[in-house]
């Protein structure tokens, strides 16, 4: 499965559900935040212990940090809420992309790793943001779920502007070799 395709099911699968009215429900959109945060940790921690690039290791540890902040909230909303995340297509899609993305990046040293762990986190952050706007924040039916997706969307949004001026960078270092 490339890289367009697994970000697409974050999306399109829940979408179409969704227009057939049946959008996932409360405990399937926890699993999903839950398994979409620690996909982003995973990744952070291996470009952290591979990349030599000070700025691509900051945006590593910040994915860490700002992820692993967002799953505490959406583990401790869940247990305050009584609701059991439950696994479902969508999340299932997410973890095994993240096999194969993790995979990839194992694969690659120096540059060539940091321009496709950026580039990922890139093509992730617009997926998760359309996902968001589109179908999680549309099916939530509790208000706190529904909110904390609300509260952390800016955060997800920063994200995707430090990847992007990122990606510039790296793109404007390479033209320089």
């Amino acid at each position: 499965m490339n890289l367009r395709t697994w970000l697409s099911v974050l999306l399109v699968a829940p979408a179409l559900a969704l227009a057939q009215g049946k959008g996932p429900s409360d405990p399937q959109i926890a699993h999903i935040v839950v398994t979409a945060n620690q996909i982003d940790i995973d990744a952070g921690k291996i470009a952290k212990s591979k990349s030599k690039n000070k700025e691509v290791q900051a945006f590593a540890q910040q994915m860490i940090t700002d992820h692993g902040a967002v799953n505490k909230q959406a583990v401790a909303l869940a247990k305050k809420l009584g609701v059991k995340p439950e696994d479902n297509d969508t999340s299932k899609s997410l973890k095994k992309g993240a096999q194969e993305n993790v995979a990839n990046l194992k694969k690659l040293k120096g540059a060539e790793f940091d321009k496709a762990y950026v580039d990922h986190e890139v093509a992730y952050h617009q997926a998760v943001l359309d996902a968001i706007d589109k179908v999680l924040v549309p099916s939530a039916q509790n208000a706190e779920l529904k909110g904390l997706i609300e509260k952390v969307r800016p955060a997800f949004q920063a994200h995707l502007d430090h990847a992007k001026h990122l990606q510039g960078d790296l793109g404007k270092n390479a033209g320089k070799k």
